[in-house]
């Protein structure tokens, strides 16, 4: 009555490169909506995110709409749509051709070292050139997204790594997911739980946390937010959408 799938990227966060799980297919059947089958599925997909060590969800909402109901559940809007076209698939594959591994190398080479983005494999890469073949190679732009903080901790602490004269404290908020919830010391590069506060102190809820970990238009908010969450770009494309 109800489904929707997991499926693994990589995606580079502060300059490392973790596992995260990209929700698709998410729907229930008409039928069997308002029961809460839905809610009982993404919740139950944090659940696994988190058995498998998974710090981070994302998923495109395939309607306005969804992000109210999705933001229900902690997830915040992310990635902004694009304005400009993405590289032709194509453009990698007339300078390669017969060598599907070669255009790929040139595809991740653009897109590998791009903090905040999606990477993809040469998997996802064929498929993806497969998909695109069939439609004469659209022109492609980046697409409206939304993350999930699944481990908080493990996310602060590749931020503290990547930041590391950065010094403040913050108290977070995760209803759903509580072992997210408390307060959080970043010092030297090290994150601690459940110090005594340290000035600057931010208190955020979990929606909140995603978007400047992810430097979200962090610059529009000025002060503390900007100087201690560096504004990035974070950029999805080529979902098969």
């Amino acid at each position: 009555v109800a489904s929707l799938q997991m499926l693994p990227y990589s995606f580079t966060f502060h300059g490392s490169e973790i596992p995260v799980l990209y929700l698709s297919g998410v729907c229930t059947l008409p039928e069997a909506r308002r029961k809460g089958f839905m809610d009982q599925l993404l919740l139950r997909s944090f659940e696994v995110a988190r058995e498998q060590e998974i710090p981070l969800m994302l998923l495109v909402p395939q309607e306005e709409w969804l992000l109210g109901f999705y933001a229900r559940y902690g997830f915040a809007q992310t990635f902004d749509a694009g304005n400009e076209p993405l590289p032709s698939l194509k453009a990698f594959i007339d300078l390669h051709p017969g060598d599907l591994q070669a255009a790929y190398r040139a595809f991740d080479n653009h897109f590998r070292g791009r903090d905040m983005t999606l990477q993809k494999s040469f998997n996802d890469f064929q498929a993806m050139v497969e998909e695109a073949a069939l439609f004469h190679f659209p022109l492609k732009k980046n697409l409206i997204g939304m993350a999930r903080v699944i481990d908080a901790e493990r996310l602060l602490q590749l931020y503290a790594s990547a930041h590391g004269d950065t010094v403040f404290s913050l108290k977070v908020d995760d209803e759903l997911l509580p072992r997210n919830s408390g307060l959080y010391n970043l010092s030297g590069g090290v994150v601690q739980r459940g110090l005594r506060l340290v000035e600057p102190h931010l208190q955020l809820d979990i929606a909140e946390l995603t978007q400047l970990l992810m430097g979200y238009h962090t610059a529009e908010r000025g002060g503390q937010i900007a100087s201690l969450f560096p504004e990035k770009v974070p950029a999805m494309h080529y979902m098969l959408e």
